[in-house]
C-alpha cells in the first residue's frame, strides 16, 4: 500500500467516524489555490475544518502534527470556504488521527485555536 493509499484510507475512516458521530460531511478534499482541506463538515452549529493524519506507527503527540504553516493554511482555507459558500457560521478546526494498522480513530475537537 502506497503512502497515498494509506492517506486516502485514513480520510475515508475519518469521514465514516464523523458521520457515525452525527456530523454531516459537506466536502472532502476541498481545494483553494495550493491549500487543501481534508474534510469539511458540520454539527448543525459550526462549520468544522478537519485535518486528518494517518500514521503507521503513531507516536507523535497531536500538537506535533500541525506546524504553524499548516495551521495558517487551514485558517485561511476555512475563511475562504465560508466566503465562497456565503455562509455566516462559526468555524471550528478539528484534528482526526487514524492508526493505519488498527484502524483506530481519535478525534480532537478544537485542535487549532484561532489565536494560537
Amino acid at each position: 500500500m502506497t503512502k497515498a493509499d494509506i492517506g486516502c484510507d485514513g480520510e475515508k475512516r475519518a469521514a465514516e467516524y464523523l458521520e457515525a458521530g452525527g456530523y454531516v460531511i459537506l466536502e472532502r478534499n476541498w481545494r483553494i489555490g495550493h491549500k487543501e482541506v481534508d474534510i469539511i463538515c458540520t454539527d448543525g452549529k459550526c462549520v468544522i475544518i478537519v485535518e486528518v493524519k494517518t500514521r503507521r506507527n503513531g507516536t507523535e503527540y497531536p500538537a506535533e502534527l500541525m506546524d504553524r504553516k499548516k495551521k495558517r493554511n487551514l485558517l485561511a482555507a476555512g475563511a475562504a470556504y465560508l466566503e465562497r459558500r456565503r455562509l455566516v457560521r462559526e468555524l471550528r478546526f478539528d484534528l482526526v488521527l487514524v492508526d493505519a494498522e488498527s484502524g483506530a480513530v481519535e478525534h480532537f475537537p478544537e485542535a487549532i485555536q484561532v489565536f494560537d
